[in-house]
């Protein structure tokens, strides 16, 4: 990888009680990269995103976002600085239709387009690049699961992200669905973005990641080439079960 490194994260621990979530995480994230991170249920994945996303204060550790360190920042200052994320399950307005749901981040969010009607054209752009556009006057509730993906994605991305954490962007998808999710993370990171995926389907792991990392039990056991990492004995023991 020649980018810059974008996110670096050093010695990060999350503690809940007297259970070590996350144990001394060290990673670094280039520009342009393509990273995936895999564990098992319960390894500290998630933890480790809403310690970056600024939803839980870590214990020891801190994150530093292009040079600049996170500390104390809310999570709509760490959109500022570039970073978005989607969740597991998609959280949209369902009162708001599809085009609103992307049209509000900009007018409240970090981004503060200048007006409702810029804020409108660059959410109707965003359905455009994630294939939703025709279905901008719908409500949330008459989408498919993987169109309510796509609008994940779709509010993530009108911020403007220089770093999008997809969290499990492709469970419960169908195979054809997940072809469809990748060819879209694929284009945005064509695009420019840097893109951390946080997937349990392993075909997309493997098609999409340039690096993989692994955790087990909140500590980091694995970093570098997917195939190597996947190979690795305390990886198939741990995470694939063999």
């Amino acid at each position: 990888m020649s980018g810059e490194i974008l996110l670096r994260a050093e010695g990060v621990g999350k503690r809940f009680g007297g259970f070590v979530a996350l144990n001394g995480i060290d990673l670094e994230v280039r520009a342009g990269e393509r990273l995936g991170l895999i564990g098992p249920n319960g390894s500290g994945k998630s933890t480790f995103v809403n310690c970056l996303g600024g939803s839980f204060p870590a214990h020891e550790g801190r994150f530093i976002f292009d040079g600049k360190p996170m500390a104390g920042l809310a999570p709509h200052r760490r959109g500022h600085l570039g970073l978005a994320r989607t969740f597991q399950l998609p959280r949209p307005f369902n009162s708001l239709s599809v085009l609103e749901n992307v049209t509000v981040p900009l007018l409240f969010g970090p981004a503060r387009e200048t007006s409702p009607a810029e804020a409108r054209a660059r959410a109707m752009a965003c359905l455009e690049q994630v294939e939703l556009a025709g279905r901008a006057a719908q409500h949330p509730r008459e989408l498919t699961q993987v169109d309510l993906r796509r609008l994940e994605i779709a509010r993530a991305i009108a911020l403007r992200p220089r770093l999008l954490v997809a969290d499990e962007a492709m469970a419960g998808l169908s195979h054809t669905e997940v072809a469809q999710m990748l060819e879209l993370l694929f284009r945005l990171n064509a695009a420019g973005t840097t893109i951390i995926m946080i997937e349990h389907v392993m075909r997309a792991v493997r098609e999409f990641s340039q690096r993989l990392v692994v955790f087990v039990a909140g500590n980091k056991i694995a970093d570098g080439d997917p195939n190597e990492v996947l190979a690795m004995q305390d990886v198939e023991e741990a995470y694939l079960g063999r």
